[in-house]
């Protein structure tokens, strides 16, 4: 399954934090029922290319709407095999497994 992972900035609000604006835009991953990992900096969402393009629009239109920010960053990576079946776990498992 094909990876995404997004990162969305706020700039131009009066605050530095921007956790709630985070739960807002996770959210709109939550209700397609996509498995979904929260990093310090990112969030990554595991799903057909289609699903994924979607959600990060809807992520990004949301932060757009309700952080009040003037303008709004979004950095997007898809990580998409076509050669074998991958996902997230697979990926962390290899690494952690490696490191025994």
């Amino acid at each position: 399954m094909p990876l995404l992972e997004i990162s969305i900035i706020p700039i131009g609000k009066d605050s530095t934090s921007f956790s709630s604006d985070v739960i807002k835009v996770v959210r709109k991953i939550k209700e397609k029922e996509l498995k979904y990992e929260l990093t310090p900096t990112s969030t990554v969402v595991e799903g057909d290319i289609d699903q994924l393009w979607e959600v990060a629009k809807e992520m990004h239109d949301e932060a757009i709407s309700s952080t009040g920010s003037e303008r709004i960053v979004t950095n997007i990576s898809i990580d998409h095999r076509t050669d074998k079946q991958m996902d997230m776990d697979h990926q962390i498992n290899t690494v952690q497994n490696s490191l025994k």
